[in-house]
């Protein structure tokens, strides 16, 4: 009797294990960078400064799961080497939170890695490419990290101001879209004025 109780523990165990494994969906592959467009000519003194935050789309986002995400600023200062510190600044428990991130320059202009990439546990990776800017009005970012030998791309569209035409929009949507990701992977902030105006 105790022997088949435990088959039918281990039984349940591993049908439970496989249904488990079958509803974790699997994230959409990121393509070659070599296959991401990048800026042409990239200014780098030109772009720092402050974004806002106003698209979000990756194979980490869920439409119904962030949908109460808030706008966000991310502020570009250009150091001596040509790398950026980029100031994220975040609502964050009715507090302002800040942090700070060094991306130094990669082997093409307008692309970067994360710097002291050791300081962030299970990262193996973190690579972002300035895919298009206006650089006074709009950009968009394209963004692939590997945590845990999982590979996850983000893409961001950034504005100079916390509103932009309807077509710049459009524009994201199709880039995203053009990476394999849909709808419920496509984001737009809440505007917000604590915090990402100060």
């Amino acid at each position: 009797m105790a022997l088949g109780l435990l088959w039918l523990g281990l039984a349940l165990l591993g049908a439970l294990q496989t249904q488990a494994q079958d509803s974790t969906p699997n994230p959409i592959p990121a393509p070659p960078l070599l296959r991401v467009p990048l800026q042409s000519d990239f200014q780098n003194e030109k772009f720092q400064g402050k974004w806002y935050v106003l698209g979000l789309a990756g194979n980490g986002f869920n439409k119904e799961k962030h949908s109460q995400l808030k706008m966000y600023t991310a502020t570009y200062v250009l150091n001596e080497d040509n790398s950026y510190n980029v100031t994220s600044t975040v609502v964050w428990d009715q507090s302002c939170d800040h942090w700070t991130k060094i991306f130094i320059p990669n082997l093409h202009l307008g692309q970067f890695n994360l710097s002291n990439i050791e300081r962030y546990t299970g990262t193996q990776n973190y690579t972002t490419r300035v895919v298009t800017t206006n650089y006074n009005q709009f950009a968009i970012l394209y963004f692939k990290k590997v945590f845990n030998n999982q590979e996850y791309i983000k893409v961001t569209l950034y504005g100079r101001n916390k509103d932009l035409p309807s077509v710049l929009k459009e524009i994201f949507i199709s880039f995203a879209k053009s990476l394999g990701l849909t709808e419920d992977h496509i984001i737009f902030p809440i505007p917000i004025d604590d915090c990402v105006d100060k």
